[in-house]
């Protein structure tokens, strides 16, 4: 019986050997990292850039596009009144791109209507500049990145024949472990391009919705101004 028994033994404990031995090995994100090679260097300081940018424009854009709904009622309700000067230190107080548009529009009042709204073209665009400021950094990551990452894949596959041509050995193994440390840079590259456009993308919206409040609430502005000059006009 004892005989019997021992040979059971050593064949369960063969199997879970082999077993452990079959078994793939788990990838941790640093490793993959470090196996990318040095055109994960360029590429993670193009990540860190990226959120960089993304964060900081979008904090100055929220910060700068907050409009009060009751803004444009106010300066309308100031003009009417005859109170330009209050109309102007309430623009200027509002410490926003809108405020400051407003603050030079109001300071040109007196002039005529076609130079007002030249004011107010000429500070909107200003304005705007300075929101999109470091903005086209962005658009350079997202070019950049799986550029990157397609030449770290391109120089992994050159060195692979290299070391192929030198052992003159041609196995999966080989050309696999290769490649997929390679594949990397071209997976962390698309990954940082993706990043950087829809940053850039979502703050243009968010620029482009602010635009469309300034045309609106500077489109009542200046039908304030033109009701003094046609009301005398229709008791004609």
């Amino acid at each position: 019986m004892l005989l019997l028994q021992v040979p059971a033994v050593d064949t369960t404990a063969a199997s879970l050997s082999a077993t452990a031995a079959t078994q793939p090995q788990s990838l941790q994100l640093f490793d993959l990292v470090a196996k990318g090679g040095w055109v994960m260097i360029p590429i993670a300081i193009l990540f860190f850039s990226a959120l960089y940018l993304i964060f900081e424009r979008y904090f100055v854009i929220r910060s700068q596009t907050k409009v009060d709904s009751n803004f444009i009622d106010n300066i309308r309700d100031m003009v009417a009144q005859g109170n330009i000067k209050s109309a102007e230190s309430f623009a200027k107080n509002q410490r926003t791109a809108m405020g400051r548009v407003f603050e030079k529009a109001i300071g040109r009042i007196g002039s005529p209507i076609k130079e007002i709204e030249s004011t107010i073209e000429t500070v909107g665009q200003i304005e705007l500049s300075r929101l999109e400021r470091n903005m086209g950094y962005l658009g350079i990551i997202a070019g950049i990145a799986p550029m990157l990452g397609f030449i770290g894949t391109i120089s992994g596959i050159i060195r692979i024949f290299y070391d192929i041509s030198l052992s003159d050995n041609i196995s999966v193994g080989i050309i696999a472990g290769g490649l997929y440390e390679k594949m990397i840079t071209s997976g962390a590259g698309l990954i940082v391009g993706i990043i950087a456009y829809t940053g850039y993308h979502l703050l243009n919206m968010m620029i482009e919705r602010f635009t469309l409040s300034l045309e609106m609430n500077a489109f009542e502005f200046i039908e304030v101004l033109q009701k003094p000059t046609n009301e005398p006009a229709r008791m004609r």
